[in-house]
């Protein structure tokens, strides 16, 4: 089997790079990927398998499933791909650089994508000589909140059948093409968007004992806010509280009557995320009363955070050092940014891997979500085979 699926990856290489080429150029944002749905069913159809669409609107769903009948087995396996891209305008200049001005697959879902439907004509091929069933999630909106994952969880992509474990793979621009990088527990941090204005009374900035200054107040909750994560998160907890945004729309002599707000808060503990916010919209409000102001604190609860379940992951790693070698499976840290599939990651056992795309000598080093990402396209022959075998060694577990 391990040389039937490496094989196939080589065999159909090509194509998943002119599958991801045309992804690629063709980008559409999170929870508009009518186009980018309709061309994976179009290529679902074309290798015999039929998809269920319309899931969570642009999603799809498509089973493969095992006729080598030695065990009967019923295990269900779980793999997921994103479909949407990002507002950013690309600065690559490629032949298949994107046609849609000012969005872009700079995060590297049309990877993903390209990926899985490989992973669909290989396993398609072998559907013989392995029992049980492979799901395969295309899944829209990753991007943006309340994250595609939620949705197709709620119309139930977990159920008929119920996967055991969920496998999905992120492209990584700082391990090297050719490496693969995972991490048991806790691994990617739960995002929430913060949005604070604050308001007091404007006026000439030359008479401030008429006035209740709200950026002298929005600058002491900006300050006293980040005690929160420094003198009540449990010390074993990794946070981040950041703030990228602070409008206040005066001039020299002008003091304004509002301030606007945004940031973000990661952490990797949920009940320490509760606390958390709690601990800030109380802290915030009672800094702008006691300072003559008000402020109006709204969180958009996001994602929670990633949890690769240790036993799936340990078995996962095992057999991607069996595919290859063990000088090309690295160890990764925890990551504060979030992702969506912690959604799956909080209901069934999960792995989320990463796979490398760099390449310093071709000056590929570009980061996600920047205007000249793009990735060493050796990445998707590992990309689909790779999680071809992942996915009939978890099936053949007994």
């Amino acid at each position: 089997m391990l040389d039937s699926i490496k094989s196939l990856a080589r065999q159909y290489a090509a194509d998943i790079i002119q599958t991801r080429r045309h992804l690629h150029a063709h980008p559409e944002l999170s929870f508009q990927e009518r186009n980018t749905a309709r061309f994976v069913a179009d290529q679902l159809k074309a290798i015999g398998i039929t998809p269920q669409e319309g899931i969570a609107d642009t999603g799809l769903v498509a089973l493969i499933e095992g006729n080598k009948g030695s065990s009967g087995s019923t295990r269900v396996v779980g793999l997921r791909a994103d479909m949407d891209a990002l507002p950013i305008h690309e600065a690559n200049d490629v032949p298949y650089k994107s046609t849609i001005d000012g969005v872009m697959h700079a995060c590297g879902h049309d990877v993903h994508t390209a990926s899985l439907l490989g992973v669909a004509r290989i396993l398609h091929v072998l559907r013989d000589q392995f029992d049980g069933t492979v799901k395969l999630v295309f899944q829209p909106g990753e991007e943006k909140a309340p994250g595609g994952a939620s949705l197709m969880i709620k119309e139930g992509v977990l159920e008929n059948p119920t996967p055991v474990s969920m496998i999905g793979q992120h492209v990584a621009p700082n391990i090297p093409v050719g490496k693969i990088g995972f991490r048991e527990g806790m691994y990617m941090a739960s995002t929430d968007e913060l949005y604070l204005t604050v308001r007091g009374k404007g006026g000439h900035a030359a008479m401030p004992d008429n006035l209740v200054d709200p950026v002298l107040i929005a600058s002491h909750i900006i300050v006293a806010l980040q005690q929160v994560i420094s003198r009540n998160r449990p010390p074993a907890s990794p946070s981040v509280l950041s703030f990228g945004r602070f409008i206040a729309d005066g001039v020299t002599n002008v003091i304004p009557n509002e301030v606007t707000i945004q940031g973000t808060f990661r952490c990797m503990n949920e009940e320490w995320r509760a606390e958390g916010k709690r601990r800030m919209v109380k802290l915030a409000q009672g800094i702008a009363e006691a300072m003559g102001g008000s402020c109006e604190f709204e969180i958009v609860h996001g994602y929670p955070y990633l949890k690769n379940h240790p036993e799936l992951t340990r078995r996962v790693r095992a057999e991607a050092v069996t595919y290859m070698g063990a000088e090309n499976v690295v160890d990764l840290d925890l990551w504060m940014a979030g992702e969506d599939f912690a959604f799956y990651s909080q209901v069934v056992d999960s792995c989320f891997y990463r796979l490398g795309t760099r390449n310093e000598a071709r000056g590929i080093i570009s980061g996600v979500h920047t205007p000249t990402f793009d990735i060493d396209e050796a990445a998707l022959e590992t990309g689909a085979g790779l999680m071809s075998w992942l996915a009939v060694q978890e099936l053949a577990i007994l």
